[in-house]
């Protein structure tokens, strides 16, 4: 079973830490378009990881604030949680990542 305190570690390690930029770009690339991601989406990234160390970056997203999900996870399948930018601002990262 998913552990978000467990898995939080394996972001700060040199490969967690490539993963979570790789995560954060998409997402942010993303919202730019439209403005709301499924996670499912927006982990489609070209590196290899496991998929609990996937489910932690959004969830570190969460905790620093960049992300709010809008959907229940007591309802809604983990690739299928939904995420929105957790404040107005203007995504500072260039059209072509």
């Amino acid at each position: 079973m998913y552990n978000y305190q467990q898995q939080k570690s394996n972001l700060f390690t040199e490969e967690g830490q490539v993963l979570f930029l790789a995560v954060r770009d998409r997402v942010w690339k993303l919202l730019k378009v439209a403005g709301a991601i499924r996670l499912h989406e927006a982990s489609q990234v070209d590196i290899g990881h496991d998929g609990w160390d996937m489910l932690a970056c959004f969830d570190r997203l969460v905790e620093l604030g960049e992300l709010r999900e809008i959907s229940s996870s007591q309802t809604t399948a983990g690739q299928y949680r939904v995420f929105v930018p957790a404040r107005l601002i203007d995504i500072p990262f260039p059209e072509d990542t």
